[in-house]
């Protein structure tokens, strides 16, 4: 769950953090308008982590480079691959290096206007993962690196789109805040170590404004939810990865800590392959 807020922002008109129903039209409309407010603050606090063309999977720091979760690194070279919720497209300019043909989409101007800070060699696709602008079959392979999955509210609705931008036998890889979570506080020190919520409660956390308006919103589902969305979607799951926080990572990024790290997951990432018609 998020804790960061726009620079701009008065601490007297800091949204109210809530949990309540919330759809496809508003989590969409939220996550656009926070992301362009906080993409500056966003690249500041966590550019030199991510790099400029690095593949980190989340906040342990699993590397693509080690984890070869996209297929061995050689095996990169012509492929076309659609990053989705690529934020400053950090991981396209990875497999770009290796070789792919990548695409960087995101719902995000501003995050895209950081990509372009970077460098203009991955093309950029400003789009909702919901309604991918693309062919039939336009890619090889699709990753995302805790982009778009977390924040929409039909997440079939996505997969079914990367399948059908993908050609047979395509790889769908994408990480996400691991589901149990959700049953502890977002802190990283000691307080974040109880449980206080239900595992089992889908209910969304939002952050909403004076008038009740979302401005931030993250949809929780189940790891048993997860893996039928991905068979939902058209595909099959073929690895289900859980990083363990490594010993170098001394830092915290919101509610991810060495602390919790050591004792609870907090990454899952999902490798799918699409299923035949």
């Amino acid at each position: 769950m998020n804790q960061e807020y726009g620079q701009d922002e008065d601490p007297q008109d800091e949204p109210e953090a809530t949990r309540r129903e919330t759809g496809d039209a508003e989590s969409s409309r939220a996550s656009r308008g926070w992301w362009d407010r906080n993409a500056d603050e966003y690249q500041n606090e966590h550019g030199a982590f991510l790099g400029d063309d690095r593949f980190v999977w989340g906040p342990e720091g699993l590397d693509e480079e080690e984890a070869g979760l996209l297929g061995p690194a050689g095996s990169l070279k012509g492929l076309d691959v659609l990053e989705i919720g690529a934020g400053a497209a950090q991981c396209s300019r990875w497999l770009a290096a290796r070789g792919a043909r990548p695409v960087a989409l995101d719902l995000s101007h501003r995050q895209l206007q950081h990509a372009l800070r970077i460098g203009d060699d991955v093309p950029l696709v400003e789009a909702d993962a919901g309604a991918l602008p693309f062919r039939d079959g336009s890619f090889d392979l699709a990753c995302s690196a805790y982009g778009a999955v977390p924040f929409v509210a039909d997440p079939v609705r996505v997969f079914r789109e990367v399948r059908r931008v993908l050609r047979p036998g395509g790889r769908w890889v994408f990480s996400v805040t691991h589901p149990i979570r959700w049953a502890f506080p977002d802190e990283p020190g000691p307080e974040g170590l109880s449980v206080a919520a239900s595992y089992f409660d889908r209910t969304p956390y939002v952050e909403q404004d004076e008038r009740g308006r979302a401005v931030y919103v993250e949809h929780h589902r189940t790891l048993g939810d997860r893996v039928r969305d991905v068979v939902a979607g058209g595909f099959r799951l073929v690895d289900l990865v859980e990083p363990e926080w490594p010993e170098w990572n001394s830092q915290e990024w919101g509610g991810w800590s060495p602390l919790r790290g050591n004792l609870i997951p907090g990454t899952a990432i999902f490798v799918c392959e699409r299923s035949e018609d």
